[in-house]
């Protein structure tokens, strides 16, 4: 969520307009990469599940599966409903049964049935909040523009007040759509048209206090690392919150070596009359040559570059996330190789400590810095995007084919024209290999 210190004007505009009785039943709050839309999103969405006020959330992900589209978008949205407005979990159990198919079923209809009619019964008006966040990163544009359009239908309830609070980046499908909608029926907030000496105050706060907080946790001198050094990384994050997170991330992972790790970005990041994407890329290209010893052999350094762009480039380009363990079973590493790859790169990747649970992107922007040459001018570490994709398929098809995995009558029915639909969920689960 966001710093204490930081975003105080806009959060309270946003919790005004929820909390308040403006008519119109949309926030979208639009925003370049790397500005911090979803922080935002995920302050709003902790603020009204606190005051038991959070109808729902849902943070798309490209890349991240079920939440890479919209198919489970409504289900999961009634799903919620049903636990966090317990006046509402009856009217949604019993559409459940009245329609048991819906799940099938047009999103349009989906929402009718599910969201819209459940909440025109209740007697308490709220008002009740839904977060949607990076609506840009679901997969599908038609389906995109079907979402805004149904969500927008919160205006029509009359006795309970439905808040959507929604971001995104800029992209044309979900500007036309908005701007077929009228201006009576949305509120539009523009992140990167805040005034940048606000911005650098709220990223001077958020550095300040995490250098600080390292500081006195590893024995620094009082006051580390300066305010001139502070405010050369205000400049550097040129209005990009992400630059300051990733930054920060990657200083504090150096613990002992924190210092060297600060002198490293202030190195690789001295022109600042650049525009803010190029800062990002740097900070990136940073991170990814830090992960690469000096002490290495030339022959070593060319064996980590390649598994670096063989790992990282799985990663960005596969449709679901994957495990340490997965991903090493489908690269037919080890998990050593593909954990100790990764193990410097804290600062770009979530990694959890626990091998079965999937690997994350701090942030979408990784993905599009990785595939693009232009952006990713260290050949050592950009990814060719369509020979990933053939070395991929190449190893599942390598994969599928071993005898302990894809076989005839992999449930053991003994039955071939059953369908899946009609075969029990644990059955199939149990009989799919690990």
């Amino acid at each position: 969520t966001c710093h204490k210190d930081t975003r105080a004007k806009l959060l309270r505009e946003i919790y005004s307009w929820a909390e308040g009785q403006d008519g119109r039943c949309i926030f979208w709050l639009r925003g370049l990469a790397g500005t911090g839309k979803s922080t935002i999103a995920r302050t709003v969405a902790r603020r009204y599940y606190d005051q038991q006020r959070l109808a729902a959330s849902f943070f798309f992900s490209r890349g991240g599966g079920d939440i890479g589209h919209a198919g489970k978008f409504v289900t999961s949205i009634a799903v919620q409903l049903a636990q966090n407005v317990p006046e509402a979990h009856v009217h949604i159990c019993t559409a459940m049964i009245e329609r048991g198919n819906v799940a099938s079923q047009t999103l349009r209809d989906q929402w009718r049935h599910l969201v819209l009619r459940p909440l025109s019964k209740l007697r308490e008006p709220g008002p009740y909040v839904v977060v949607v966040d990076a609506l840009d990163e679901c997969d599908n544009e038609n389906d995109v523009q079907i979402l805004i359009q149904l969500l927008s239908e919160a205006r029509s309830l009359d006795r309970v007040r439905l808040r959507v609070f929604l971001t995104s980046r800029p992209e044309v499908p979900i500007r036309h759509q908005f701007g077929q909608m009228a201006d009576a029926d949305h509120k539009d907030f523009v992140l990167h048209d805040i005034s940048p000496l606000t911005v650098d105050q709220d990223i001077k706060s958020f550095i300040t206090d995490e250098l600080h907080s390292l500081g006195r946790k590893f024995c620094l001198p009082a006051g580390w690392p300066g305010a001139e050094v502070i405010l050369q990384l205000v400049q550097s994050a040129s209005r990009l919150f992400i630059w300051a997170a990733t930054a920060c991330r990657f200083i504090c992972a150096g613990r002992q070596f924190a210092a060297k790790r600060l002198d490293t970005i202030l190195r690789n990041d001295s022109n600042t009359a650049v525009a803010p994407e190029k800062h990002l890329d740097q900070i990136y290209v940073t991170v990814l040559q830090n992960s690469v010893s000096a002490d290495y052999t030339e022959e070593e350094k060319e064996e980590q570059y390649r598994m670096l762009r063989y790992v990282l480039g799985s990663l960005v380009v596969l449709l679901s996330t994957l495990s340490v363990q997965s991903l090493s079973k489908l690269l037919q590493s080890t998990d050593e190789e593909v954990g100790q790859t990764l193990w410097d790169l804290h600062a770009i990747i979530s990694i959890p400590q626990d091998p079965t649970q999937p690997l994350r992107l701090h942030h979408p922007s990784f993905r599009d810095f990785l595939l693009s040459k232009k952006r990713c001018n260290d050949e050592n570490f950009w990814v060719d995007e369509s020979s990933i994709h053939e070395k991929l398929a190449s190893h599942c098809l390598q994969l599928m084919s071993t005898p302990d995995n894809l076989r005839q009558d992999l449930c053991s029915l003994s039955d071939p024209g059953v369908l899946r639909s009609e075969i029990d969920e644990r059955k199939i689960t149990t009989s799919l290999p690990s």
